[in-house]
């Protein structure tokens, strides 16, 4: 079965409240058998216009666990904190099992 993947692209405006959010973020995707493998570490932009967004990757067992996790009243609990904390886009993506 594919792992699945929520892949977050995110313009922090207020570092003081996403770091809240933060604080909990991975607990929630702990919770689900998720883990972050990308956190915002050190990155290049080596082909097309940096965008200065953050960029987070965590994995799932599966995509049906992915989505289980963002829709879960705990994930949604986390994300109340991002709340006027900047703008994200959230996409939850099949891994590739050739």
């Amino acid at each position: 079965m594919p792992k699945g993947y929520l892949i977050a692209r995110v313009k922090v405006t207020d570092p003081e409240q996403y770091a809240k959010y933060r604080a909990v973020s991975g607990d929630a995707i702990g919770a689900f058998d998720g883990k972050f493998i990308v956190r915002a570490g050190r990155s290049e932009v080596v082909e097309g216009e940096p965008d200065g967004l953050r960029l987070v990757v965590a994995e799932f067992p599966s995509y049906e666990a992915a989505l289980e996790c963002y829709r879960s009243d705990v994930y949604q609990a986390a994300k109340k904190l991002r709340e006027g904390a900047g703008e994200a886009q959230f996409t939850i993506i099949e891994g590739y099992d050739p």
